[in-house]
């Protein structure tokens, strides 16, 4: 097996599994190396309020697909999905296993299934940027539910960057469905999948208590350093949980108790959706990232092939 998918939500050990999982693969004989499925991870200079592994606590173990966008750069999951899978492939060409780490699920979909994105249309994009300034994504959200409800129930009604991808792929071909993931996809290549799940009431704990900490380990100074690099023009980076509330409270428009309240609000309910979305990974192998001793005999069958 060349390719082992680690998701789960935020916060429920996935770097640490996956460094675990690359030195019992070493002591087997074998190597492995981590390919990174956090969208936000993507970015150079997001950090702390991603919680990227430092590059001197990745403990020799390769690390793909970290800081190779400006924060002015939109993420698009089509070309993250070639860039993946090519690495994926050099990865098996050297006899290596990949860890597909992170919890963007449409990443991790991206790869290990055969899902096909269709183009953009600049204008159309345009135009339906300009509608979402305009009118909000709750509007925009209801006019997609109107067009297809299916495809709208798997869009939080909040993304106007999701919503505006799926009426834009909707107008360009014609076909609602077109905007949605198939039911049963196809399988890219064989692979194994760990889902990594934790108590409910214990992961909104450690949360809560990461998003204070991120204001504690230098987030607002971390955000600062990136406004001159085009921060509040970014696309995609300048909405990420944490970094947006960061922004508000530097430019005074939110005090910094509110923001960490909302980054700790906004935090859960990522890791609900995150919950909904592997679980639909029906083959996955599910590990309780609160018991040790699961957590190492998973290690250990990923680290035997089995």
């Amino acid at each position: 097996m060349t390719l082992i998918a680690v998701v789960g939500a935020t916060g429920t050990g996935k770097s640490r599994f996956a460094l675990d999982v690359a030195h019992a693969i070493a002591a087997a004989g074998g190597v492995a190396e981590v390919v990174n499925a956090d969208a936000m991870q993507l970015y150079r200079g997001m950090d702390i309020g991603t919680a990227k592994l430092p590059e001197d606590e990745r403990e020799g173990v390769p690390h793909h697909l970290l800081d190779v966008l400006d924060v002015t750069d939109e993420a698009s999951v089509a070309a993250y999905q070639a860039d993946a899978r090519r690495i994926i492939d050099e990865i098996a060409s050297r006899g290596g296993v990949a860890l597909l780490t992170g919890g963007s699920g449409l990443y991790v979909s991206s790869v290990i299934h055969d899902l096909r994105f269709p183009g953009t249309d600049a204008a159309i994009r345009s135009r339906l940027e300009a509608e979402l300034e305009e009118i909000g994504p709750g509007l925009m959200h209801r006019r997609l539910r109107e067009l297809d409800a299916e495809t709208a129930a798997g869009v939080d009604p909040q993304n106007g960057r999701r919503i505006v991808r799926a009426l834009e792929v909707i107008e360009l071909t014609g076909e609602p469905k077109a905007a949605r993931l198939p039911d049963e996809p196809v399988p890219w290549r064989p692979h194994r999948i760990v889902h990594l799940r934790a108590d409910r009431a214990e992961l909104v704990a450690r949360l809560d208590a990461r998003a204070a900490g991120m204001w504690a380990g230098g987030l607002l100074d971390e955000v600062r350093s990136l406004v001159p690099a085009g921060l509040e023009r970014g696309v995609t980076a300048r909405k990420a949980i944490g970094y947006a509330q960061a922004l508000a409270q530097l430019q005074g428009r939110m005090t910094e108790a509110d923001a960490i309240a909302e980054t700790q609000a906004l935090t859960r309910t990522y890791a609900r959706r995150q919950v909904g979305w592997f679980k639909r990974y029906a083959a996955a192998s599910a590990v309780d990232a609160g018991d040790p001793a699961a957590f190492a005999a998973e290690v250990a069958r990923l680290a035997r092939g089995v």
